[in-house]
């Protein structure tokens, strides 16, 4: 049945790609490699205080809107194979109402989060998501975004998903999202403006924890604050450093109170 699951997704994926090869735009995308400091997903700390590698690559077929991405998570010390990741996304994205004040971004993607260290794949999961966000409603330069999220299990045999687990695979998500570019002038002439990224987000967890007989209650989580920038290294490469901070509000998805860590990007456009 796993195997018949793959092999749908990956059909899937090969039918976009061949129906918007007809598209008249190129094949662009970016291959990206992050390390971080201490993994924390929708503020889970998947791999406890052990630092993590993230190789991503995200395909934009032919300027049609559609995509396709892979993001692998593996904790860079030993102990964690089980818990290796790899997300594969489908997705699309437009705009809408795009010379108006209230002008909408949005991003509709499926993603399928495989552990493929585990021969059973009970831990195996499923995702929808609708991201929207509206980069001309604030006159300060401010861009709120909202996130809804619909997880549940990838089979309705899996252990996640059955009496037996204390877990909650299956829910909502909806997290709150606020981004800033801070503009700071350059000093030497002829050399663009330094742009700092802030952002913030506060998730309410409507009961979904991905850990296996995890229980999480229906509540605000967490909030997360981060300060990131881009240096452009040449030839379409790029390095990006960022310093984050979680406050927990909810202790049944973490049992700390914060976390803080750190992250460093290398992508390469194509």
């Amino acid at each position: 049945m796993q195997k018949k699951r793959i092999l749908l997704v990956v059909v899937i994926l090969l039918s976009a790609v061949g129906l918007c090869q007809a598209a008249t735009d190129e094949l662009h995308g970016t291959i990206d490699v992050t390390y971080l400091s201490k993994w924390v997903w929708r503020g889970f700390t998947v791999y406890g205080k052990q630092s993590a590698i993230q190789p991503s690559i995200d395909l934009d077929l032919y300027g049609t809107g559609f995509g396709v991405s892979a993001m692998g998570h593996r904790a860079n010390s030993s102990g964690y194979e089980a818990s290796e990741r790899w997300d594969y996304s489908l997705y699309y994205g437009n705009k809408l109402w795009d010379t108006e004040s209230y002008a909408t971004n949005y991003r509709i993607s499926w993603v399928y989060y495989n552990f493929p260290q585990l021969d059973d794949h009970y831990m195996d999961l499923q995702e929808t998501n609708l991201v929207l966000s509206w980069p001309k409603i604030c006159p300060a330069g401010l861009v709120p975004s909202y996130v809804l999220v619909k997880m549940w299990p990838s089979s309705s045999g899996s252990w996640l998903g059955s009496p037996k687990s204390d877990g909650t695979a299956s829910g909502f998500a909806h997290i709150f999202m606020l981004d800033y570019p801070l503009q700071l002038q350059s000093v030497l002439p002829e050399t663009p403006a330094q742009v700092i990224n802030l952002h913030s987000e506060v998730v309410y967890n409507d009961g979904i924890s991905p850990v296996p007989g995890h229980y999480v209650g229906h509540d605000w989580s967490n909030a997360v604050f981060g300060i990131s920038t881009n240096f452009d290294l040449g030839n379409k490469v790029t390095l990006t450093p960022g310093v984050y901070h979680q406050i927990t509000m909810d202790k049944s998805v973490n049992p700390n109170k914060d976390e803080t860590w750190a992250s460093v990007s290398l992508k390469y456009a194509f």
